[in-house]
């Protein structure tokens, strides 16, 4: 279960920090890649969780 919660946590970050990215507000940006990179990581923890079984 911690997989999928994990890519969700994962997705959500990413699709809010692209929308921050969108900002004129340069700390709003840098908060956006900040937020995306966030989740990319969540993303990659979730397919490890996966790979290993949800025992990590």
């Amino acid at each position: 279960m911690g997989e999928l919660t994990e890519k969700i946590k994962g997705n959500t970050n990413e699709a809010i920090g692209n929308l921050k990215q969108k900002s004129s507000d340069p700390e709003t940006r840098e908060e956006g890649r900040r937020q995306e990179r966030k989740g990319e990581a969540q993303q990659f923890k979730g397919e490890v969780e996966g790979a290993l079984g949800d025992d990590i």
